[in-house]
């Protein structure tokens, strides 16, 4: 039997609905909700029209910083990229892995890096004009604490990051991260973001602080999306996504 075979029939096979069990934190400490597989094929075509509305097309290069505890949110992003037939690297998202990240970025050449890290950033710093580095790139989409070292070297970073389980991701009119809301209720508290699953979401979430500082912008963006955005109200430290 050729792996080809044994590829076809595992695909007749019966699975169960639960893809991952995720853990994430909030206000109160670490939470858990489930995911299933309808749930991550809704979030996977949400981050391809996102992506998409980024330039990113067939036969483009992109390089994903990310880590392996982050699958559930990193399945749905390399899940886009494999949709838009966008050509793609891996490297940690830990500090201790910048060296892969600065190889792969030199020799993908890529039109997007999305998740760069503050920890990538600081080992990076090291050995590489940051701004020199990805000046170039057409697209950089990266997390909250990463976002202001970028932009303070004159790199035109969007947001990439977890809100929770759900992910937010800012389109190029760079006014906040949009939530899909066909999935997620997303709101704020005395200057605190909470969430809670949409009405299409089958895996149960109640509304749950975060213990992020920020607000929430709703009403339709100048890119047409009637998503709403997330505005961080101060650089943070990348909590586990």
């Amino acid at each position: 039997m050729t792996r080809a075979d044994t590829l076809s029939r595992a695909r007749r096979l019966d699975r169960p609905e639960l893809a991952y069990l995720v853990r994430f934190p909030t206000a109160d400490g670490i939470r858990e909700t489930q995911l299933t597989w309808a749930e991550l094929a809704r979030d996977t075509d949400w981050a391809t029209a996102r992506l998409r509305e980024h330039g990113l097309a067939a036969g483009q290069r992109a390089l994903l910083t990310a880590s392996g505890f982050e699958g559930f949110w990193g399945h749905a992003v390399i899940g886009a990229l494999r949709a838009l037939k966008v050509t793609y690297g891996i490297a940690e998202a830990m500090g201790w892995d910048h060296r892969r990240t600065s190889v792969f970025h030199r020799e993908l050449r890529p039109h997007a890096v999305i998740g760069l890290s503050a920890e990538t950033l600081e080992g990076l710093a090291g050995t590489a004009d940051i701004k020199e580095m990805f000046r170039a790139t057409p697209v950089i989409l990266a997390r909250p604490a990463a976002v202001p070292m970028l932009r303070a070297v004159g790199v035109a970073a969007g947001l990439f990051s977890a809100l929770g389980p759900a992910l937010a991701l800012e389109c190029p009119e760079r006014s906040g991260a949009h939530v899909n809301a066909a999935e997620w209720r997303v709101g704020e508290r005395d200057g605190q973001l909470f969430l809670a699953a949409g009405e299409q979401r089958t895996s149960l979430l109640p509304e749950t602080p975060l213990g992020i500082a920020g607000r929430v912008v709703a009403g339709r963006c100048a890119c047409g999306s009637e998503d709403p955005r997330v505005l961080f109200a101060e650089a943070r430290a990348d909590q586990p996504l």
